[in-house]
């Protein structure tokens, strides 16, 4: 159901062109929101996204960046603000995954994903926040994961490095924007079926993959972008209004947590 809980709200989700993020863009707009979707290389995925959004009677643009980049995401914010007015709500999605284990990684695969999973929350939330300090208003949603919690899932702890960056940083950013009316909060994914996960993986891989995960759910099953998308449209809208520096888990209540050991 269209709520309009986000009517005159203009939104900014990166990693928007699929997965996870495409799912958040779209339930943003169905909501009221104006969406700016950003894109690294998929623009045409992005411009379908795009193009859904329009059907809808909404505006959406789509904005190309590697938020890994600096100068790229303040570009990027630029020329969203231009098109749609500034960003109400930032939602920090754009992510990479590269396993891996202590003994044997690759060095420049690693520093790729940091970059892009944690000097790119810092950017795109550098580049939002003057505007939303001199409204007094912002909502900034980031993309962590239960790997930050110590899933026992191998070569994954690197990931899982990054992921936990993302966790203090959305305290620290809570702690630093808060008085100016902006919340800061985070949502933690289980597996979610998207095309990162599925990547490098036969389908049988994949179907093995799902049913073990499933066997350690408490909801018997793996996540749809959907499922994630709804927690994010929660924390970006108003009824989260008194929360910040928080951490949501959306996972189908796993059970292979470390801390459980």
């Amino acid at each position: 159901m269209n709520s309009g809980r986000f009517k005159g709200r203009v939104a900014l989700v990166t990693g928007g062109s699929r997965g996870i993020g495409r799912a958040v863009a779209e339930l943003l707009s169905q909501e009221g929101a104006s969406v700016a979707v950003n894109y690294r290389a998929r623009a045409e995925e992005a411009a379908a996204v795009v193009e859904a959004i329009r059907d809808q009677g909404r505006q959406a643009v789509a904005v190309k960046a590697d938020v890994a980049s600096r100068p790229e995401v303040d570009a990027m914010v630029e020329q969203a603000c231009s098109a749609l007015g500034p960003i109400d709500i930032l939602v920090n999605n754009a992510g990479l995954l590269a396993t891996g284990t202590l003994l044997q990684y690759e060095p420049d695969e690693f520093e790729r994903m940091w970059r892009v999973n944690v000097n790119g929350v810092l950017h795109a939330t550098a580049a939002v926040a003057p505007s939303m300090i001199e409204k007094k208003y912002g909502r900034i949603v980031n993309l962590s994961s239960i790997a930050a919690l110590g899933t026992a899932v191998p070569e994954t702890t690197l990931y899982a490095a990054t992921k936990g960056a993302v966790q203090i940083l959305t305290k620290r950013f809570a702690l630093e924007l808060g008085p100016h009316g902006i919340t800061v909060n985070a949502v933690l994914p289980g597996l979610i079926l998207t095309d990162m996960v599925s990547e490098g993986h036969t389908e049988e891989e994949m179907q093995r993959r799902i049913e073990a995960v499933s066997r350690k759910s408490l909801l018997g099953r793996v996540g749809e972008p959907g499922d994630i998308a709804s927690v994010v449209a929660f924390l970006a809208s108003d009824e989260s209004g008194f929360m910040t520096g928080q951490f949501l888990t959306a996972d189908g209540g796993r059970t292979d947590l470390l801390t459980h050991a």
